[in-house]
């Protein structure tokens, strides 16, 4: 196997432990679910994407991109359709937390000491902070005080321009874009074969109130499961996206993780 590879695992481990132990070489750990995305593609979109960002950046900066979670915390109605749909196949808060906290723990003890969490799937976010801060609790307690850990969504380096760009007839919002124009155009450039637009639903933005129900009311869920229309998505824009998107996460991870290198 060529060292030159950006995936940890596919090192052997004395190649593995040559890159990693003096701590100078980041570790990106991508993070997403199995959610259902639609008629028209896959239900490891939240996976795929994640994992293609790290891939990329991890070219530009040396790092290396560590195997990803392909399970995440419970869709939620507003921003997944909800956990309800079938396909979805989530974890629990605690137990996603402790895998994290786990996972994180490993690297330190293989003298990682910078670390990227690349988030897919939204409902992740507040986990992925307490399985740091737990991570980082243990690990001070065992002397480990220079452990740095960087949490990023790549949705969030989509800018205003580029945003103005993509959606010509206004923006409903990223809480909206559940299967929508950005994931559907990430899909196009990147997987088209695990794309099927033709069997995409185009339909108004969905529309909740401003408060939850518990369980869950499916009828508030478009039934065929994404929160707005993908009818807009073309590889093109995917193009744009990945561009932005990469070059945002690269200048983030060389200015937080320069001192390491």
């Amino acid at each position: 196997m060529s060292q030159q590879t950006v995936f940890a695992a596919e090192l052997s481990w004395p190649d593995y432990d040559a890159r990693v132990r003096d701590g100078s070489v980041p570790i990106l750990i991508p993070i997403g679910s199995m959610e259902q995305h639609g008629h028209h593609m896959p239900m490891n979109v939240d996976v795929l994407l994640p994992v293609e960002f790290a891939r990329r950046v991890a070219g530009m900066t040396g790092a290396l991109v560590a195997p990803p979670f392909t399970y995440g915390y419970k869709s939620h109605q507003k921003s997944g359709g909800g956990n309800h749909l079938p396909g979805t196949t989530s974890l629990d808060g605690a137990t996603l937390v402790a895998a994290l906290r786990d996972v994180i723990k490993e690297f330190a003890r293989h003298g990682v000491r910078s670390i990227c969490l690349v988030n897919g799937h939204f409902e992740n976010s507040w986990f992925i902070i307490e399985g740091i801060d737990l991570a980082l609790r243990e690990l001070r307690w065992g002397g480990v005080e220079t452990m740095k850990i960087v949490v990023l969504s790549y949705w969030d380096f989509v800018d205003k321009a580029t945003i103005a760009r993509l959606y010509p007839n206004g923006f409903a919002g990223w809480d909206l874009e559940h299967g929508g124009v950005l994931e559907t155009s990430l899909m196009l450039a990147l997987y088209p074969r695990q794309v099927s637009l033709e069997r995409a639903i185009d339909h108004a933005p969905a529309s909740f109130p401003p408060y939850d129900v518990y369980p869950a009311k499916p009828e508030w869920t478009p039934v065929c499961g994404t929160l707005s229309s993908p009818k807009e998505a073309t590889a093109e824009k995917g193009e744009i996206l990945l561009q932005v998107c990469v070059e945002g996460i690269a200048k983030a991870l060389q200015a937080e993780f320069a001192s390491a290198s």
